[in-house]
């Protein structure tokens, strides 16, 4: 089949639809969450634009068809990522905050769990979840062997499990009034039988435990605490991943997702999904960045005698925006396509998805540095978007997996592999009589 990068008749639709979402109901929320200045009431002013995604299917739209969901292919995901992020990506993180929080599920689709996901299928309310992975002091290391692990643990007594411990980061963890999401999939370290053995291996002892509001409102006041409520210099109205504390909240065993030993398997899984779509994520502000200093490039000459876009040293500029822009894309593309159709085993699908997140990131950042010099002090205003689109692109390179502390050490792994074919994902394993 010869190599097409035309969007099909369905990609056209979901395009379509993600930009009408984007314009006629995201763009109008940055008016209204702008009239504050707490983050909070920022993040609350968003809830009407998050009901509506919910009303339209959109949420949805992150479940899998085979337990009631309407996804389409990962590549159809990226292309409403880019189209969201290119208009508002404060209000989109807290929608796709959500499909992280469901991605666990979306992949283990155990049919005990059926209940957890019915909320997210009504298209009714505001509901909200999240993947409560990330502690204070960071996780990059936390199946390192000899190393504390993970502060977050859970122990078994009898048909509950107890959960106790502080988080940080976790988009929409806190809810929308500082109380818990409705449904959590909290990361947590099973205690239950101490493991003395220092060579022991962290990973089995990694679990993924939901943890629902009911829950929360069961446990009863203290269970669950805002300890600090973090501001950030970009995103400023998403979902807020504020350090949170658990202390003693007891849950059934039916709430078990992953048990002890999975949860190491499954929770990289969903950060190879979601390391695709920030890629998509960094070429939409990228597109943003671009067209913003086009229009200003060919409305202002600084008081010369033509416009900027006629001189050399700003066509450049643009121009090598305008290119990473497409590679970036062309790579995010092909991540996505390959992670479900290969060519080449996991590993190597897995090595294009870290790919997309580790370089289109890095380039999100640099090519807006680079509009910001073809605009000059312009930029500085508050009134341009350039400062803002800066703030939200510095986020990409460290959340989701930090490209140095996590992805890149990930790329080293799947390198220092001994069957390590470096080409695999595009032209598929050699056979034996290659």
């Amino acid at each position: 089949m010869p190599i097409d990068f035309h969007l099909s008749s369905r990609d056209v639709a979901v395009r379509t639809e993600a930009m009408s979402f984007a314009h006629n109901v995201l763009k109008p929320m940055r008016a209204e969450y702008k009239k504050h200045k707490e983050p909070q009431k920022q993040f609350e002013a968003t809830r009407p634009a998050y009901a509506a995604a919910v009303k339209g299917g959109l949420i949805k739209g992150q479940i899998p068809p085979a337990i009631g969901g309407t996804s389409g292919s990962l590549t159809e995901a990226a292309i409403v990522v880019e189209e969201l992020y290119a208009v508002e990506p404060a209000t989109a993180l807290t929608i796709f905050g959500t499909s992280l929080g469901l991605t666990a599920l979306n992949l283990t689709q155990k049919p005990e769990h059926s209940e957890f996901i019915a909320p997210f299928l009504s298209c009714e309310g505001t509901p909200l979840a999240s993947l409560v992975f990330s502690e204070p002091g960071g996780v990059a290391n936390y199946v390192e062997k000899g190393a504390p692990g993970l502060n977050t643990t859970a122990r078994r007594e009898g048909d509950e499990w107890v959960i106790n411990g502080e988080k940080k980061w976790a988009t929409n963890s806190a809810g929308w009034d500082n109380r818990g999401a409705d449904l959590a999939c909290v990361v947590c370290r099973d205690i239950t039988n101490p493991i003395e053995d220092p060579n022991a291996d962290p990973k089995d002892s990694i679990m993924v435990i939901i943890v629902t509001r009911a829950d929360l409102e069961r446990n009863g006041e203290g269970c669950f605490q805002v300890l600090h409520e973090v501001s950030t210099v970009g995103h400023s109205a998403t979902g807020p991943g504020h350090h949170i504390k658990y202390s003693n909240v007891r849950v059934p065993t039916k709430n078990v997702l992953c048990k002890p030993g999975e949860g190491a398997t499954v929770i990289p899984a969903c950060f190879d999904l979601t390391a695709v779509l920030v890629g998509a994520m960094s070429v939409g502000l990228m597109r943003a960045a671009f067209d913003a200093a086009l229009a200003f490039a060919k409305g202002d000459d600084r008081r010369g005698k033509v416009p900027l876009l006629e001189r050399q040293a700003v066509a450049d500029l643009l121009s090598s925006v305008k290119m990473q822009t497409e590679a970036c894309r062309a790579l995010t593309w092909k991540a996505a396509h390959a992670m479900e159709h290969g060519p080449g085993d996991y590993s190597a699908r897995r090595e294009l998805a870290l790919a997309a997140k580790v370089y289109c990131s890095d380039a999100a950042v640099k090519a807006i540095m680079e509009v910001i010099n073809v605009v000059g002090v312009t930029a500085y205003d508050v009134e341009q978007p350039f400062a803002e689109l800066l703030n939200t692109a510095m986020a990409l390179p460290i959340f989701d997996g930090g490209n140095v502390g996590v992805r890149r050490r990930h790329l080293q792994e799947i390198m220092l592999s001994p069957n390590y074919d470096p080409w695999a994902a595009t032209y598929g394993l050699p056979t034996a009589s290659q």
